[in-house]
């Protein structure tokens, strides 16, 4: 063979595996742009204290300072059982990478908030009902001054559920190189994080001086979130996400009874801690 010819062949040999090589070091989780991904998971929640205003034809009182409390459900069989998916405290996101870094976002945080009943609280305003009405029992002016408030004047929860319905704008950051981790396609870390706004479609749970129980979905207010978590990737398409999540909601228009003239309104901040599990994958 002439000196030209092993020249040629040895210089194809060497381009080849330099494109192998070059081919090789571009991994999926080098690019997140044009990815979509998706989580499912589960909560706890704290809540401030809060201002609770109630109002009907007959009737204008707030509880004021009222606590309440998140209802988990544990780790159940629940939170993959379709027909049952609403009963525990769960999270669901759907978003894309508009770059490597940037996403945007939809999810639905499905809170629970159980008003803390039977305590002292001071409550201010009026109460003037029908004296056919089981509950003028209650009737009377209330200077806010300490009262009980039981079970039976009042109770009050978002347990079907709290839902917080958001759009959010987010960023991640592969962090891996910090742990040594060379292989990312393999295990990676990311930091996250994120800013949200939402509406709030609460299922209220009400009963409110002795009428009758009501349990209906109605859009009641709005919220705004901030959040940060890690993320663990697995083989490029699984992961693992533990995020911390805090926000503010407002709702002005509760429903509490089967009358449109009543209603509730009250504002609380509230803390999460969720955990999710998800994929993440190129259109």
């Amino acid at each position: 063979m002439h000196i030209s010819k092993k020249v040629t062949v040895l210089t194809l040999v060497i381009l080849s595996f330099i494109g192998n090589a070059q081919e090789e070091s571009v991994r999926y989780t080098d690019s997140n742009k044009g990815k979509i991904f998706f989580s499912w998971g589960g909560n706890r929640e704290n809540y401030s204290s809060s201002d609770i205003h109630f109002k009907g034809a007959d009737y204008d009182f707030t509880i004021n300072d009222a606590t309440a409390h998140d209802k988990p459900k544990g780790w159940h069989i629940d939170y993959v059982n379709p027909s049952r998916m609403t009963i525990p405290q769960t999270n669901f996101k759907l978003g894309y990478f508009i770059s490597d870094k940037y996403t945007v976002a939809i999810g639905v945080d499905h809170m629970k908030y159980v008003m803390n009943r039977n305590r002292i609280r001071n409550v201010s305003g009026t109460i003037d009902l029908p004296l056919t009405e089981p509950g003028s029992i209650y009737n009377g002016s209330y200077p806010g001054t300490a009262y009980l408030v039981s079970e039976d004047f009042l109770k009050f929860e978002h347990t079907d559920g709290l839902n917080y319905v958001y759009v959010e704008v987010g960023r991640q950051d592969d962090i891996s190189s910090v742990f040594k981790i060379e292989n990312t396609d393999i295990f990676q870390v990311n930091l996250n994080g994120g800013l949200a706004i939402g509406g709030l479609y609460p299922k209220t749970n009400t009963t409110l001086l002795g009428k009758e129980r009501y349990d209906e979905f109605h859009v009641s207010g709005y919220g705004v979130s901030a959040k940060a978590g890690i993320n663990f990737t697995v083989y490029k398409y699984f992961f693992l996400q533990l995020d911390l999540k805090g926000g503010n909601i407002d709702m002005d228009d509760i429903r509490t009874t089967k009358s449109t003239s009543d209603s509730a309104s009250q504002n609380f901040f509230f803390l999460e801690r969720i955990i999710s599990f998800g994929g993440i994958f190129r259109l």
